[in-house]
């Protein structure tokens, strides 16, 4: 008789509800900010619920690598490990389509609307007669004036980076597999500098786009769509990058191998999946 494979279960953790209730506070703290509401206190309310995934992040990060390299995880385990990790993936796609359907309900339905497409006449001719149905919707109905976001420049640069980084990540990968240690450092590096350099740049083009452009979260339609989608995805690239570093630090003390580096793949799917996002961000919210 075959013996049963062993599959660890972890002892009961704090973490998930430690992430539940900074993700709350996170999206109260943005929302109270956007609107002003509670007094002015949102910043604080988003300040403390960032702070606290950062906890959550620290030691669930810490208590899982300590389980891995005290070798309790099976096969089994491992495969867990990859079906969770594709099912993540895939709301993550959900959240993300779920934007671009509204992108491409304001586009293509709601704005021509507005003009009198269909057998809405009445609504360009009585409610706004000098409004114009064009995308991006730098005049709004309402009388807010904004100047559309151009492809090139930082947006192209980011676009470079992003995937410049997803072939430096492929070769980190390939070198993990064939144990080449320097290697692999090096590229792994060199891709977390390039996540943060994105980062940085994003934050560039919002400062730009504030000060200079008019374009803001309050500037109707297209400043919505605009920053929801990039800036979600600002924050998704945020947390690809605090993945990879702490994969990097642990290549650095001499953790996974050719065999055993799920921890480094998933970190590479998460990130891939984010380089793909960024082009239908940058295709769809920029050129077209």
């Amino acid at each position: 008789m075959a013996t049963p494979e062993r599959y660890y279960v972890p002892a009961a953790s704090i973490w998930p509800i430690v992430g539940a209730v900074a993700l709350f506070l996170i999206a109260a703290g943005a929302g109270a900010t956007v609107g002003g509401l509670f007094g002015g206190n949102g910043p604080w309310l988003l300040l403390a619920g960032s702070v606290l995934i950062l906890i959550m992040l620290t030691g669930w990060f810490r208590d899982v690598i300590r389980e891995s390299m005290q070798g309790l995880y099976s096969a089994q385990m491992d495969r867990s490990f990859r079906q969770g990790m594709s099912w993540f993936i895939f709301s993550e796609v959900m959240f993300f389509g779920a934007f671009f359907g509204a992108l491409f309900y304001a586009r293509f339905i709601a704005v021509p609307w507005l003009g009198g497409a269909s057998n809405n006449a009445m609504t360009a001719a009585v409610l706004w007669p000098d409004f114009v149905a064009q995308w991006p919707l730098t005049l709004t109905p309402g009388g807010i004036e904004t100047t559309a976001m151009p492809a090139m420049g930082l947006p192209l640069l980011n676009t470079l980076i992003l995937l410049t980084s997803s072939v430096t990540l492929h070769i980190a990968h390939t070198a993990i597999e064939k144990n080449q240690r320097e290697r692999l450092k090096g590229f792994l590096l060199v891709t977390v500098l390039l996540g943060a350099l994105f980062m940085f740049f994003q934050g560039e083009e919002y400062v730009h786009a504030y000060q200079e452009m008019n374009l803001r979260l309050d500037s109707g339609v297209y400043g919505n769509t605009f920053y929801l989608l990039t800036g979600f995805h600002g924050l998704h690239v945020t947390l690809g990058t605090i993945m990879l570093l702490v994969v990097w630090l642990r290549v650095m003390r001499g953790h996974f191998s050719p065999e055993h580096h799920f921890g480094f793949q998933a970190s590479a799917w998460y990130w891939h999946f984010v380089d793909v996002v960024w082009l239908c961000l940058f295709v769809f919210v920029y050129i077209l």
